[in-house]
């Protein structure tokens, strides 16, 4: 039951883009084709489960265990920076056409808040929705994680979507571009916000 209560409060109730407003700039910039959002997210959902195993790991084991802990900030961020060349060196060997299509937001990923905040809640135990202390473990960590990015994918499909949707309809001038898109991302958000009850 609680690893169903992670699952669903990752995705739907605490959503990482539409419920904590991390990840926002990659969220509006890649979401024009639903083709590119969906690379995009594939790619956010390796780097944040990857980097929140190897950031639970690198604070439990050298960070807590030395007293460093006030370098959590500037470890993670330097590990999620290693993560995303990896990431893009591999997108350019497997997908040339998607490393094209991501262009400039792929090395954003090294600064999209997102995947830093779900490391820093993992190791400040901030999804734990409940659980007792002692069943926070590595598991639920890394289960947590790739929950969030699966919900940070949802959004941006659904988002990219509609944008695809918009750019076939009349909208009026002072509406077009980014004011749409801003209006579409507050009523999804608002359509998420229905989930709250459930977890």
């Amino acid at each position: 039951m609680e690893i169903l209560l992670i699952i669903v409060s990752a995705i739907f109730v605490n959503n990482i883009v539409l419920a904590q407003f991390l990840g926002i700039c990659p969220y509006l910039g890649v979401s024009n084709k639903l083709s590119t959002a969906s690379g995009m997210s594939l790619a956010v959902c390796f780097v944040i489960t990857l980097s929140t195993l190897v950031t639970y790991l690198l604070n439990k084991y050298l960070l807590v265990r030395f007293g460093l802990e006030f370098l959590q900030t500037i470890a993670f961020i330097l590990v999620i920076a290693a993560l995303v060349q990896m990431v893009e060196i591999v997108l350019k060997k497997v997908s040339p056409s998607l490393y094209q299509a991501l262009g400039i937001f792929l090395p954003l990923i090294t600064t999209n808040c997102a995947v830093l905040g779900v490391a820093i809640n993992v190791v400040t135990k901030e999804f734990t929705f409940g659980l007792p202390s002692h069943m926070l473990g590595l598991g639920e960590a890394v289960l947590y994680a790739f929950a969030t990015s699966l919900g940070y994918g949802l959004a941006m499909v659904i988002f990219a979507g509609l944008r695809e949707h918009l750019s076939l309809c009349e909208v009026p001038k002072p509406f077009r571009g980014v004011p749409i898109a801003l209006v579409t991302v507050g009523i999804l958000a608002m359509a998420f916000m229905g989930f709250s009850g459930i977890a």
